[in-house]
């Protein structure tokens, strides 16, 4: 059985050829960020994943986290490991020096994070959650708040929550009930809060929770939320940690997978109230915590990167083993399973899909680097537009191809898969929370369609087509029978994405009923195609370091695999523009009765 091994060079790949490093590298903020380093920090990272997270990841599924009188202990050797990644430093990557990080793009933090997610989605999901609770901070915290929780956040000595969801308040956060009552200069809060990640652990001494509530005098629906800071310890005027507050964890749910993942149901004011700290303005509450959900719907949609890379490695080592029945072709004995055709077929169905997905999670977070610091308003503008047109993409068309991803693994093992022994169905299970966290993918359906592509009159999907149709003759010219075969599926779904936009535009098709019923073809529309996209750019950069005599096994594959994907994937496009233009009417046909 092998374990995961950090794929460097594809990484390395995807990072220098789709995502422009040397452009990073010219912007004061990124100066430092050279070849060399981000080499050694990826080398680094990839030695602590291998050696260290990764062998705790089906001994953290079989333990599973315990809570015992309100405290939590995780799995063996987790705690550890956290101890080691803070000292790496390795927390703070993406967060500027003032508070203690190492000021990265988060281009490259995406690789990094990457190798966690893969190595033990259930332990990294500790350090993900505490990315957003800084990034929330840092853009709406008073002053105050910033320089007493920021430094230990972004070290890592103290962990980050996110606190939205409540038994009758999932998608709806309007009906949430907790509450929150002016003290002097905090709040008392009051109310249950489930499904909440690592809301009680023992990696650290405290644990900052993000909540949101809703004052006594406020509007009502979501209007009306506020968003506080609430601390497991009160911290003293010192920065010292004072007395425990009003906050529990009272149960640990049982769930389908990520067993290590302690999610909690965490009881606030059930003594006298919590005491919080007010993050943005009274009542302004869900636009500060969207701050903290976009950036960590971005990193669920690595999820999907993640564990389909697990699950893949896990495949291959299994199928070159295997041993089992004689070749399709009569010829000789039994074979290892890798030789039978459609084995094949699965694995380069999995490792086509892994690097489109890879491919659009890095760039993504290209534009939300260049949105941040570009010294060009205009470029800026354009991928922050970027950006959150491809956010809800990202999210949920990878998180959706990692369960299939997953599942493929399991099958290309057959019955061995079923067994949890070989590790394939625990990749499955873990796989499957993702297309549900930070707003289901039918949410994210609904955000692509209805803020992004609806709102601005499809303006930013407009250029993007534009782009994706700029690379045609680059295909073309090279001559190469691939590059030709891919340019020819790639305009093949840039068509089935533009006549499916211009119906959605179309205002006289002004049901909205059946505009959204095709919401979720859509957006995997998008994804195929921007992921054939960026696949096809890899091609070519491939296909030119070839004439100048690079590594002719690994390029070679980039463009048969690029290739593959034209062939089977990119003509699902022609599949889903019918899905969207003419299958609303069998969707919202039957009566509620009639189900």
């Amino acid at each position: 059985m092998t374990d995961y091994n950090a794929p460097i060079k594809d990484m390395k790949f995807v990072l220098e050829e789709l995502c422009d490093l040397d452009n990073l590298n010219s912007f004061p903020a990124f100066s430092e960020v050279n070849e060399e380093l981000v080499g050694q920090i990826l080398n680094e990272s990839a030695r602590f994943t291998n050696e260290v997270i990764s062998p705790l990841n089906q001994l953290g599924d079989k333990q599973a986290s315990k809570l015992t009188n309100g405290s939590v202990k995780t799995p063996d050797g987790f705690k550890e490991a956290y101890s080691q990644f803070i000292e790496g430093g390795w927390n703070g990557t993406p967060f500027s020096p003032e508070y203690g990080g190492m000021g990265l793009p988060w281009t490259i933090t995406t690789a990094l994070m990457e190798m966690w997610q893969s190595a033990n989605l259930a332990w990294s999901l500790c350090p993900l959650l505490t990315v957003g609770a800084i990034e929330a901070v840092k853009a709406h915290g008073t002053p105050e708040l910033q320089s007493t929780y920021l430094p230990k956040l972004v070290s890592g000595e103290w962990t980050g929550t996110m606190n939205l969801t409540e038994p009758q308040a999932g998608t709806d956060l309007g009906l949430l009930k907790s509450r929150a009552i002016r003290e002097g200069d905090h709040y008392l809060i009051t109310g249950q809060k489930i499904f909440i990640t690592y809301g009680e652990h023992d990696f650290t001494k405290n644990i900052i929770h993000l909540v949101l509530a809703r004052l006594p005098d406020a509007p009502a629906g979501i209007k009306g939320i506020s968003l506080f800071l609430v601390p497991k310890y009160i911290v003293n005027s010192d920065g010292s940690l004072g007395e425990r507050n009003d906050a529990y964890a009272v149960n640990l749910e049982e769930k389908l997978g990520i067993h290590a993942s302690p999610t909690c149901v965490m009881a606030y004011g059930d003594n006298g109230g919590a005491h919080g700290y007010l993050i943005g303005e009274e009542n302004d509450g869900l636009r500060c915590m969207f701050t903290m959900m976009n950036s960590a719907r971005l990193n669920v949609g690595l999820h999907g990167v993640a564990i389909g890379e697990r699950a893949y490695q896990r495949a291959v080592d299994f199928a070159k083993n295997r041993v089992q029945s004689a070749p399709v072709s009569g010829r000789g004995t039994s074979v290892t399973i890798i030789n039978h055709p459609d084995v094949r077929r699965m694995l380069m169905m999995m490792r086509a899909q892994i690097e489109a997905m890879r491919s659009i999670c890095y760039y993504t977070n290209t534009a939300l680097d260049l949105s941040r610091h570009h010294d060009d308003e205009k470029i800026r503008l354009k991928n922050h537009a970027r950006m959150d047109l491809l956010t809800p993409v990202v999210k949920a068309w990878c998180t959706d191809l990692g369960v299939d991803i997953a599942s493929l693994g399991l099958q290309v093992h057959g019955g061995m898969g079923f067994i949890e022994e070989t590790g394939a169905a625990q990749h499955l299970r873990d796989a499957r929370i993702a297309p549900i966290y930070e707003g289901t993918n039918g949410i994210q359906a609904i955000d692509l369609l209805g803020r992004k592509l609806l709102k601005d009159g499809g303006k930013e999907v407009l250029n993007l087509l534009e782009e994706i149709e700029e690379i045609d003759q680059d295909l073309l010219d090279t001559e190469d029978t691939d590059c030709m075969a891919i340019q020819k599926s790639l305009a093949t779904g840039r068509t089935s994405l533009q006549k499916a936009t211009n119906w959605l535009l179309d205002p006289t098709n002004n049901d909205i009923d059946t505009k959204f019923a095709g919401a979720t073809p859509f957006l995997h529309l998008v994804g195929t195609v921007v992921g054939g996209w960026l696949i096809a750019r890899g091609a070519l950069a491939a296909h030119r370091q070839l004439s100048n005599g690079g590594d002719q096994k690994f390029l070679e594959a980039k463009v048969i695999t690029a290739r593959f994907y034209s062939d089977h994937i990119l003509p699902r496009t022609e599949a889903l523009l019918p899905e969207i233009t003419n299958g609303s009417s069998s969707v919202l046909a039957l009566a509620e009765e009639q189900f």
